[in-house]
């Protein structure tokens, strides 16, 4: 009776490896599911990888010494100049003021006038000038005007900024203009250009210079003055080679 009553139970109960036939199995993966987790191990393989070359000493010492050798190839090129200033003043502010003059003009008919040819001679005569007056009146004329003014501090500034500005720069505008229309075989518009160029170009010279001229001569040493000026010729070789080659209308 025992056993009659335990066979029900043996057919209905199912049986452990019917059990484990029947056992749902997992939903399948979505592709996005699939690429997210394969990009997942992608990044998790390529984060050693990127530690170890962010952290590697020998890409680091490699990168802080190209560095510092372009740093000291600009500190030996500004020790270069200076020394040159030093032993052949006149002849490196002179050389100085012809390259600044050069890339001025190239500039100005390149990116102002647009000259679908560059005028060489135009070029070589304005570089000239920036070699033969130029730089080296600006070597005489600093170094007269530190010995004419010999206060210290913001009123030998100003001073000293006056006589640049009021009394040097307009007889040297004219002057430079002269000369370049002359060496460009044009004689005869000396007079109209300068009665066209001459005072917009000495109020362009005191909008740009006079808030500079300022520092440079409150804080510069007398030497370096002509070097400081450089940082600002070249804006305003420039505007300078433009005024002076606008054609001259005739009145």
């Amino acid at each position: 009776m025992a056993m009659a009553s335990a066979l029900p139970l043996l057919l209905v109960s199912p049986r452990p490896a019917s059990v484990a036939r029947f056992r749902p199995r997992a939903a399948p993966l979505s592709t996005a599911a699939v690429a997210l987790r394969k990009s997942g191990s992608r990044v998790a393989m390529l984060k050693p990888l990127r530690a170890a070359s962010c952290c590697n000493p020998a890409a680091a010492d490699a990168a802080a010494g190209g560095v510092a050798a372009v740093r000291a190839k600009g500190l030996q090129l500004v020790a270069w100049y200076l020394l040159s200033l030093d032993k052949n003043p006149v002849a490196t502010k002179a050389v100085t003021s012809a390259v600044l003059t050069l890339a001025g003009d190239l500039i100005c008919q390149l990116v102002i006038d647009k000259v679908p040819e560059l005028d060489l001679k135009r070029t070589f005569v304005f570089t000239l000038l920036g070699l033969v007056l130029v730089g080296p009146t600006l070597h005489v004329w600093y170094l007269y005007l530190s010995k004419l003014v010999t206060m210290s501090g913001a009123s030998g500034a100003i001073s000293r900024l006056l006589l640049d500005q009021f009394i040097f720069s307009p007889v040297f505008i004219g002057v430079f203009m002269s000369l370049l229309v002359t060496l460009e075989g044009k004689p005869s518009l000396v007079v109209p250009k300068l009665k066209q160029e001459w005072f917009s170009s000495l109020i362009a010279n005191w909008q740009l210079w006079i808030p500079f001229q300022f520092l440079n001569f409150y804080f510069v040493p007398q030497k370096l003055q002509v070097l400081a000026a450089n940082f600002v010729a070249l804006a305003w070789n420039v505007i300078l080679s433009y005024k002076a080659h606008k054609e001259v209308i005739a009145q």
